[in-house]
C-alpha cells in the first residue's frame, strides 16, 4: 500500500503525491538522512548556512549528496556532488546545471520548482523516472533539495541527495519527473511553546512540611 504525503490539491505547492518507497523496496535512507541533518540546523531564523553543514554529519551519505549554487532565476549549478551522481552522468558533473540530469520536456518544471526551493524558501522531494532504452533498463530515483543561505546570508544554496534504484546501465541517464512534495521552510519550523500558567482555582496554598512526632522507641536487647 502507498503512503501519501503533500500539501493538498488546493495548495499552491501542488498536488497530494505518491511518497512510498522504491519498487525493488530499497531504503530511502539517505534522503532521510539528509532530510533530518538539515531539519537538525533550522533555527527560528530559519533556513541554515552553508557554511553550518558539516560533511561528518552526512558521512554515510556523501556518495548521493550535493550542494548547488544559484546562478540565474531557476538554474543552479553543482559546486559539489557524490560519485553517485557522476555514475548516473557518465562523467564528472561539478559545475554542470542540475538540468542536465533531466529529459528535455522536464527541465522547464525542474527550473520552476528550483524556484520555488530558493524563493520561498521551500523544501521539495522528486520522484523521477528515467526510461529504458538499449543498453539500459527503466530506472528510479528520487532526490530532495533542501535550502541553505549563502554567506552573504541570501537563499542561493542547496543541500541535495540524489539516489537511484536498479541497474545504472549505459550513460548518461536522464529522468523526468513522477511526482513532488513542495513544503514552504516556514511550515517547518518548530512554535515556541508558550510557559506553562497554573490554571486559576486549582492552585493549592503550599503548606510547610512538618516532621510528624517520634512515635518509635528503641529497644535493645541484651541477651546473649
Amino acid at each position: 500500500m502507498k503512503t501519501f504525503f503533500g500539501t493538498g490539491s488546493g495548495s499552491k505547492f501542488g498536488k497530494i503525491v505518491a511518497m512510498d518507497r522504491f519498487d525493488s523496496g530499497r531504503s530511502l535512507s539517505p534522503i532521510r538522512q539528509a532530510e533530518a541533518y538539515w531539519t537538525a540546523l533550522l533555527t527560528g531564523d530559519g533556513v541554515p548556512m552553508r557554511s553550518q553543514v558539516d560533511p561528518r554529519g552526512l558521512e554515510n551519505v556523501l556518495e548521493y549528496t550535493f550542494i548547488l549554487e544559484r546562478i540565474a532565476p531557476g538554474m543552479a549549478r553543482f559546486r559539489l556532488a557524490g560519485s553517485h551522481l557522476n555514475k548516473l552522468a557518465g562523467m564528472e558533473v561539478r559545475g554542470m546545471p542540475l538540468t542536465a540530469f533531466f529529459e528535455a520536456d522536464a527541465r522547464a518544471e525542474v527550473k520552476d520548482i528550483l524556484e520555488q526551493v530558493f524563493a520561498a524558501p521551500a523544501t521539495t522531494e522528486l520522484g523521477l523516472v528515467s526510461t529504458g532504452a538499449l543498453g539500459r533498463a527503466r530506472l528510479q530515483a528520487r532526490m530532495i533539495l533542501l535550502p541553505l543561505k549563502s554567506d552573504l546570508g541570501d537563499v542561493s544554496r542547496i543541500l541535495g541527495v540524489m539516489v537511484s534504484d536498479g541497474t545504472i546501465g549505459s550513460t548518461p541517464r536522464r529522468f523526468s519527473v513522477s511526482d513532488k512534495r513542495v513544503m514552504a521552510v516556514s511550515d517547518l519550523q518548530t512554535p515556541v511553546k508558550p510557559a506553562m500558567q497554573e490554571a486559576a482555582g486549582f492552585a493549592e496554598d503550599q503548606t510547610e512540611f512538618k516532621r510528624p512526632a517520634s512515635h518509635l522507641r528503641l529497644v535493645v536487647s541484651r541477651d546473649e
